[in-house]
């Protein structure tokens, strides 16, 4: 099966010290990570009595950081509960972190695949490199591929360079506030260093969620990546929930999709069978049948996609390696050619 792995279990220890974790992004995603990486479970008792998050730094757009600040991140969840985080280390920008008492060892990064050129030049120029973060691990949680490569600016030695994905639905619905839409796990390269991977696997079961490091992460990352492939661009092109890909409609172009990216993949050394590569990716899309997706809510709002990363990917590598991939390539450039501030 393409998607087994190996899930490394925690033991029912005491708990591991705390590690300091800055949430690079904080978004929808970003933000839900930092809840579930907490040290404790944020109450509903009056704003004076609440629990202030220590151990985890919020970094992100003003607006939302502004509301977190003043009123705490507010979490819904699909059984109808609420809950609010409250955070001591909120910024809006590296300067600000720069100039507060917060020593991150970790950062996770989870801003939109376009946003890393501006990234590494931000992080290049701050100086916090070889300052604060100069042992910091990097976890880049994000969608799409190519996401370590663009990264290449900042040459940080690859024992602080790993990748993650978040199999999950996280709604962004207002500043300081967003929506958990089905839950799901952490999977992470098994590189991990063993005292991180207990602090991350605890953080999460404490929530209720799942943290796995999988040996064949490539494997996981191509799963989610035929998953994106078939799903945003569908999505984002009929302004539909993810449901729409079973539409009886949709069956020829799904499964084209997929024929060029499991051909894609092949080539790059991930052996994928296509029946069992439409299986998941149907299996996905039941499950997430009421969902938007991610890159639906960017076309919505009038923002950047990350199409580039998911069905651009895939044609790129497979022009690397003199294959047809004319499906992909049309997604693409549709989406491109739709969505606001893509083409020029």
């Amino acid at each position: 099966m393409i998607y087994a792995y190996q899930l490394i279990r925690m033991k029912k220890t005491k708990k591991t010290s705390m590690i300091n974790s800055l949430i690079y992004g904080a978004g929808a995603i970003g933000s839900f990570m930092g809840y579930l990486l907490s040290d404790g479970s944020p109450g509903k008792s009056p704003p004076a009595e609440e629990m202030i998050i220590e151990n985890v730094g919020l970094l992100g757009r003003e607006g939302h950081i502004k509301k977190i600040r003043e009123s705490g991140l507010e979490i819904g969840f699909p059984e109808g509960n609420r809950e609010c985080a409250h955070f001591r280390h909120c910024f809006s920008s590296l300067e600000q972190l720069a100039a507060s008492d917060f020593y991150p060892e970790m950062v996770i990064v989870c801003v939109k695949t376009y946003s890393l050129p501006a990234l590494c030049r931000e992080l290049a120029a701050s100086g916090l490199l070889e300052g604060r973060l100069r042992d910091a691990v990097f976890l880049l949680l994000m969608n799409g591929m190519g996401n370590k490569e663009a990264l290449a600016p900042l040459h940080l030695p690859a024992s602080r360079l790993l990748e993650g994905i978040a199999v999950m639905g996280v709604k962004f619905s207002a500043e300081g506030r967003i929506e958990l839409k089905g839950r799901g796990k952490i999977v992470i390269e098994a590189r991990l260093d063993g005292g991180m991977q207990r602090y991350l696997g605890e953080r999460l079961a404490e929530k209720g969620f799942e943290a796995e490091f999988a040996r064949d992460y490539a494997v996981q990352q191509w799963n989610k990546l035929f998953a994106n492939a078939v799903i945003n661009p569908i999505t984002a092109l009929t302004r539909q929930k993810n449901g729409i890909v079973l539409s009886e409609e949709m069956q020829e172009t799904v499964r084209c999709i997929i024929k060029e990216a499991v051909s894609v993949a092949g080539r790059e050394g991930i052996s994928a069978d296509e029946e069992d590569v439409i299986g998941l990716v149907n299996s996905v899309a039941e499950k997430t049948a009421a969902n938007t997706s991610s890159m639906l809510q960017d076309r919505l709002k009038g923002r950047m996609t990350e199409i580039d990363s998911i069905n651009g990917y895939i044609v790129r590598l497979a022009k690397k390696h003199n294959l047809d991939s004319p499906v992909n390539e049309a997604l693409a450039a549709l989406v491109r050619s739709t969505a606001s501030g893509e083409h020029k």
